[in-house]
């Protein structure tokens, strides 16, 4: 059973970057899509983006599309998130989650709830 860790999170002014990391232990992260997560007290968890097995494959949440990049290396066993242009609205706590790749028949269709194992989260805060 994979066990996952973020990291990288922090405050950061507006129109400011960070990267999130995501490290995998207890087995290799090649077996799993992966994907970013956030949540804010008042609202529902948010899926930010996704990424396939190989990296080959990614989506993402409208509200993020061409400010965020998701990206990972299954050698390292690592996952990211690079956030560029960050807003006010992107305050949240940030969480990595793996899916399994025998449980997904097709990429494009992967859900909330086909991610098994989740991290317990970085906080991103973008003061307005």
């Amino acid at each position: 059973q994979i066990r996952l860790v973020e990291s990288g999170g922090g405050s950061v002014q507006p129109g400011g970057s960070l990267r999130l990391s995501c490290k995998g232990f207890g087995g290799a992260i090649s077996f799993y899509h992966l994907g970013w997560f956030r949540q804010t007290p008042d609202n529902e968890r948010e899926a930010v983006a996704h990424i396939d097995t190989v990296g080959t494959l990614t989506t993402y949440a409208d509200s993020v599309k061409g400010r965020f990049t998701i990206s990972r290396d299954n050698i390292g066993n690592l996952l990211w998130l690079q956030m560029d242009n960050l807003q006010p609205e992107d305050t949240a706590m940030y969480y990595c989650a793996a899916a399994p790749k025998r449980d997904v028949s097709d990429f494009q269709a992967l859900r909330e709830s086909d991610y098994k194992f989740w991290g317990q989260g970085t906080q991103v805060s973008v003061p307005s």
